[in-house]
This record gives C-alpha cells, structure tokens and sequence, in this order.
C-alpha cells in the first residue's frame, strides 16, 4: 500500500543527517533580508498567502530578545534551533507563553508558530527561498516547469517540523507547477487553513480528495473518482469563471505526524459538512521513490509526497476520458524534479564526506 506521507518516527535521527543547516546562522543576515518578517520574504518561501499574523509575532518576540540580550542569536542543525545560552532564555520564554493559552488550538498554532519563525530566521542568507536547500547546491535552473490542468488542484497540507527541510519533496510540486496549482497549507497556521477550507466549500464535497488510505469506511481509488459536470478541457483558458478545481490534498510530514494532520483535516471537514468518513483514495500502481535511495522510509511500499503526486497523475492518465488532459507529461515533470533533487542532495552528501547509501531499518520483505 501506497501513500503520501514523509518517513516514519523510527527515521527522524537518520533522517536529520540528510539536512544540516548551517553549524551558526544569524538571525538577522543575507539576501537582504533582515528585521522583521516582511510579507515579500514570507511568500518567497513558496506561500502566496499573506503573512501570518502569529508567525510575524514570533519573529518579532526573537528579535527583541535578540536586541535585548545584545547578541546575535545562533540557530544550528535540524529545523534550525537556536542554541547556546539564548536558547536558554527563549525556552524558558517560550514555555511560560505556552502555559498560559486556554486550550489544545491556541497551544497548537502556538508550536506551529514558533517552528516556523524560528526556521525562517535561521535560514535567512543561507537556503535558496524556492527549492530550500543551500546556495551552492540551488538546484532551481535545472528545474522546468509546467502547466498542471486547470481542473485540478494540490494541496500540501505541511507540518510544521517539514517546511524549509532540505530533503523534504512537497516543495517540487510548486516549484514545477506554480504556488497557485500547488498550494502550501502550513498545519496549525490559521491563515493558511481558513484560506484552504474556504476553497473546499467554493468547490463543494465531491472535489474534494485526501490522498491518506485505509481510513475511508468503503476504500477508494483514482478509478472511483467522479468528474461529473467538471470541463474536461485540455485547453488552460477553457474553463468558465464558476468551474472550481479538483482539490487533491496531500498530508506532508513523518509518518506520526502524519496521523495529527489527519485527525485535523477529519475535525474540520466534520464540523462543516458532519460527516464522520472523509473522502481518501489509495493509489495501486505506486513503486518506490527514488528518494528512497538516499532517505530510509518505514517500508519499501510507502511514498514520499512528490512520488505520490506523480502516481495519482499516472493514474489519472490511465483514465480514457482523462487521456486528452497531458497527465503523462505533467506526472513526467514531477518526477524529472524528483531525480534533481535526489541528485542535488547526494552531491552535497559526497562533498561533505557522508554516506549516501539508504540505511536499512526494516527486517521484513515489503511487497
């Protein structure tokens, strides 16, 4: 069985040494950003969103503890955490901040906040804001993009603890196909969540697909899905002004984060439409990734994002009345990032002397 989610609990320490960041960066260097988190710097890390109100306050409450303690602060290895003696005060900060809030929302959008905050300071001057990884190894100009069939939509619903990682493959989805095809939606951002949703309402229940299997009461696949009264038209300006896309939602994070964007998305589709089942497909002609090469997932049948993305348009393409819509191209595209990903990642690996071979950490045969 196939699906969309990023490596498993059993994965976080391998998968840390997939993506150092710098061993120092300050707060405030590079790129000529610096200060406050403006709206032009927050949507050139792949959002068309405005900025959220929650992730500015952050970065805003950093920066004044930066001024106040009059040192830089020092971010270093996975998701950029701070360190040395200012990570001291900020934690201590933090958790009084958090004590305070009246319930599981605001301590969620809270986290979700600070961990984004916190990674976009420190990666400020040294990540590339399109393909996140790190200025010598920009892998954007061998990056083609192309044109995704109006009909349909993507949604990276992102954790957290992924947005900015290096090896995180979510991110090749906008980049080949644009932020408006292929939309990030940050768990536990409000902004980010309320502008999704209100989408899904545009576009009604049944265009509405979580790419999550085994969870629907009767399980689904691409060959089930309806595109009843949907233009199937090839052509990019062919569809009318009241024609809503397909919305296809992909949950990007670790395996056990995985199931916490899943119990939200579930919560929220019941609190608007009251059904309990929410409407996932599983995808039957999935292979590994090849980014299972470089990054151990919890088994040989399970996905990274991108690959899953792919899949669901090979599948798609397998459809007679779907055949004219160029899914074999655009599912050609994903994978072609895919492989330059793998391949930027790798000759980093190389260059700084660490083993590029998949670490086995399963015993059993996957089929």
């Amino acid at each position: 069985m196939a699906f969309s989610a990023e490596p498993a609990p059993g994965e976080e320490k391998a998968e840390s040494e997939e993506e150092p960041f710098p061993a120092t960066a300050a707060a405030g260097g590079g790129a000529g950003d610096a200060g406050e988190l403006s709206h032009e710097e927050w949507r050139r890390w792949g959002t068309s969103s405005p900025l959220p109100g929650a992730v500015a306050a952050v970065v805003r409450e950093l920066l004044e503890m930066e001024a106040a303690a009059g040192e830089k602060m020092r971010f270093g290895g996975v998701g950029s955490k701070l360190k040395g003696d200012f990570k001291d005060v900020e934690d201590k900060k933090h958790r009084a901040v958090y004590e305070t809030l009246a319930d599981s929302d605001q301590k969620l959008q809270y986290f979700s906040a600070r961990q984004i905050g916190c990674r976009l300071l420190g990666s400020r001057g040294y990540l590339c804001q399109k393909c996140w990884l790190p200025a010598e190894d920009c892998m954007c100009a061998n990056v083609f993009p192309c044109n995704l069939w109006r009909g349909m939509k993507f949604w990276l619903y992102m954790h957290p603890k992924d947005f900015l990682r290096q090896n995180n493959t979510g991110k090749l989805l906008w980049q080949v196909f644009g932020i408006q095809a292929a939309q990030l939606c940050l768990f536990g951002i409000q902004e980010h969540e309320d502008i999704m949703w209100d989408a899904f309402q545009r576009s009604g229940k049944g265009k509405i697909s979580f790419l999550y299997p085994n969870k629907s009461t009767i399980p689904k696949s691409v060959k089930d899905l309806k595109f009843d009264g949907l233009s199937l038209s090839s052509d990019l300006h062919d569809m009318s002004s009241q024609d809503e896309p397909f919305n296809f939602i992909l949950l990007d994070g670790t395996w056990s984060n995985s199931a916490a964007l899943y119990r939200r998305l579930k919560e929220r589709w019941t609190a608007i439409w009251g059904d309990e089942d929410i409407p996932c497909i599983s995808l039957s002609t999935l292979s590994a990734s090849v980014m299972h090469k470089l990054r151990p997932q919890p088994a040989w049948d399970r996905t990274c994002t991108a690959a899953a993305a792919a899949g669901l348009l090979w599948e798609l393409n397998l459809r007679p009345e779907l055949s004219t819509l160029e899914f074999e191209k655009q599912a050609e595209a994903v994978e072609c990032s895919l492989d330059i990903l793998l391949d930027a990642l790798t000759t980093r690996r190389v260059r700084l002397g660490r083993s590029i071979t998949r670490k086995q950490r399963h015993n059993r045969n996957c089929i």
